[in-house]
């Protein structure tokens, strides 16, 4: 199988040379400065067993690699704000022997959230999701850090539909080989349910900075309180605190001073967009089709698309002020 990581930022990139290291064909679509520094200078990518630099072929579009081979692999590793220009420029592309890449070949979704599947299942026939835990950092072209141990992370996969399949326990198997556990599991969206969870705190920190704290995290349980409410009237299921536990307590360790998450990294970028309607934004999305408020949801959603649309500093804003307008939602819903 060759892998096609389709957006090598800090996760995209990681998976992509951690199998490359062992013999796998890899090749990375990136844009920009980015795309330039990994054609340049190769990418930079340090774990917990070091820094190497992988030499890996490059592409800005799907046209690049000529046609596409049908033991090809797409990894989707944008953001969800990204991924509907990227399926559908990828699935229009042809395959050797006859139709387009949509027809015949995998994309698996690396996204936080849980839309890329439904967005990739309107346009692919064959969909995996992929729940992620991989703590990464991408903030200058070309270098990207995964400082966790013993493991670089844990990616459970799964058929986004429901199920396992030979090609979801193959690509499993690779991933294993490189550095990470990947359970196969019938239910990858339950677990990417969960993890939701903790992801609606991305805004939180992004806008008030990576620092832990007493307040930060109340605010986080309000949320996902919030979270918790309409998943029960959605009737969605989640893997519980317990199993994520026991999925990576000791295996993914990660050093103290790494700096702030995927939302916190978008905006130290300044890439203009943020996935903040697709985290906070999808307790929205449930809370107003299922009749449950999500008045604290609501606010880090429109926070954190603030600070991306106008260019703000991530932390330029206090824990103290966010906390004030979420009171002040609450006590209007």
């Amino acid at each position: 199988m060759r892998y096609l990581i389709i957006g090598a930022g800090a996760v995209g990139a990681t998976i992509g040379g951690r199998l490359a290291e062992t013999g796998h064909d890899v090749v990375l679509a990136a844009r920009g400065a980015h795309a330039a520094a990994l054609r340049a200078d190769g990418l930079r990518l340090t774990t917990s067993d070091g820094t190497r630099t992988h030499r890996l072929p490059v592409v800005t579009d799907p046209a690049e690699p000529g046609e596409l081979r049908p033991d090809d692999v797409l990894v989707l590793g944008v953001k969800t704000q990204d991924a509907i220009a990227a399926l559908d420029a990828w699935g229009a592309a042809e395959v050797a022997g006859g139709g387009t890449a949509a027809q015949r070949l995998p994309v698996f979704c690396l996204q936080n959230g849980v839309e890329a599947e439904r967005l990739a299942l309107r346009r692919f026939a064959k969909v995996y999701g992929v729940c992620v835990w991989l703590p990464s950092t991408y903030l200058e072209p070309g270098v990207v850090s995964a400082l966790c141990a013993p493991l670089t992370g844990i990616l459970h996969v799964g058929l986004a539909a429901g199920g396992t399949d030979a090609r979801a326990e193959a690509v499993a198997a690779d991933l294993a080989k490189s550095g990470f556990e990947a359970p196969v599991v019938p239910d990858v969206m339950r677990w990417k349910y969960a993890k939701l969870l903790g992801n609606l705190g991305n805004a939180i920190q992004a806008t008030t900075g990576p620092e832990p704290g007493p307040a930060k995290a109340a605010l986080l349980l309000r949320a996902i309180r919030e979270a918790r409410a309409a998943y029960a009237a959605a009737g969605i299921a989640y893997a519980s605190e317990t199993e994520q536990s026991a999925a990576r307590d000791g295996k993914v360790d990660q050093p103290a001073g790494v700096r702030g998450g995927s939302s916190w990294q978008s905006l130290a970028r300044g890439t203009g967009s943020i996935e903040a309607d697709y985290l906070n934004g999808e307790i929205c999305l449930l809370g107003r089709t299922h009749g449950v408020p999500t008045p604290v949801n609501e606010v880090l959603r429109h926070a954190a698309n603030i600070f991306a649309r106008e260019s703000l500093p991530p932390g330029a804003m206090s824990i103290e002020d966010l906390t004030a307008l979420a009171d002040e939602a609450t006590s209007r819903a």
